[in-house]
């Protein structure tokens, strides 16, 4: 399946869709009774004044989500290609992202996450461009006002501002108005949120929105013990991709490196940026899908044992479609 997908071939799509129907369709069997879809934060609520929460079947709710995923594998797939990230043109980070954004049935589902996606990758063609572009201030405040809006959907997603600050590291040289434009991006938005809680009378109110970052970083994290057989698989891929990379490193391009050492980043602070949420969910993870479905495509377009990856590829997605059709 893995020399399919390393291909450029248009035909691909088709099998992608296939790849996605065969990840998703044992949830169908076991899907709730009522599946509920929080597109905003409390704190943004006002703004989407309408009863949605349950507007969706449980079934429409996965189909959706499947669609939503479809066309951010792809998205992410042009991104790849576009800045030649891989070396060569392929369908291997689409394949690798719809993998992953079915390896816990938490994912399955439309999430705030899962809306957040198309803002990473949005990101992403802003992040990459900073490295030959002239003039970043405007890129970077734009970046700026994606993060607040992703924050209004996810306040998580607020911390992918760092990431802003350590694309301008890594791209260009050390310029102050660079740094402030991303500040000023911020502040636009939630400057007409701070107006809308006025207009509403409830500008009080408006500072316990930042209260959730100041939590205690959690000592450990409660998880379905059988969710980590998952990650095994996951955990080997991503260990023989770094390894390939650190073989290949000084052999690549320098904006090359210096993408996936953002891709990296991206990766460490969407993981560990959990915490500010109220209630823990596995769906949090979905915002490293992105940079883990590039660092999956580099490991199977690069790799040279073929009964060895495909035998590994085939493990995890066997092991996704069973826990589907099993309730542990």
């Amino acid at each position: 399946m893995i020399n399919i997908f390393r291909a450029f071939n248009p035909l691909n799509v088709l099998w992608l869709a296939i790849v996605l129907l065969l990840s998703r369709i044992g949830y169908l069997f076991h899907v709730p009774d009522k599946l509920e879809f929080i597109f905003v934060e409390p704190f943004a609520r006002l703004l989407v004044p309408i009863s949605y929460e349950y507007a969706f079947s449980p079934a429409s709710n996965v189909l959706l989500a499947a669609v939503l995923v479809f066309i951010q594998a792809l998205l992410l797939n042009y991104l790849i290609n576009f800045y030649n990230l891989l070396g060569k043109p392929t369908f291997l980070p689409a394949l690798m992202y719809i993998t992953l954004s079915g390896l816990f049935t938490p994912f399955l589902m439309l999430s705030a996450p899962l809306i957040c996606n198309f803002l990473i990758i949005w990101m992403l063609f802003k992040l990459f461009s900073l490295y030959k572009g002239d003039d970043a201030k405007s890129t970077v405040y734009d970046m700026g006002m994606i993060v607040a809006l992703g924050s209004l959907i996810y306040l998580p997603f607020i911390y992918l501002f760092l990431v802003i600050w350590i694309a301008l590291v890594l791209f260009k040289p050390f310029n102050w108005r660079e740094w402030i434009a991303g500040i000023l991006g911020y502040v636009t938005i939630f400057f007409f949120l701070a107006v809308f809680y006025y207009l509403n009378d409830r500008l009080k109110g408006f500072y316990n929105i930042w209260l959730p970052l100041g939590k205690k970083f959690p000592d450990h994290i409660s998880i379905n013990s059988y969710n980590y057989l998952l990650l095994i698989p996951v955990i080997m891929i991503l260990v023989l991709c770094f390894f390939k990379l650190q073989k290949n490193f000084f052999k690549s391009y320098v904006q090359t490196r210096k993408s996936f050492q953002l891709l990296f980043f991206i990766f460490l602070i969407g993981a560990f940026s959990f915490y500010v949420n109220a209630a823990f969910h596995l769906n949090h993870f979905l915002l490293c899908i992105a940079p883990a479905a590039v660092f999956f495509a580099y490991y199977f377009l690069y790799a040279t044992k073929k009964w060895f990856y495909e035998s590994l590829f085939l493990l995890l997605l066997i092991s996704i479609i069973c826990f589907q059709f099993n309730n542990f």
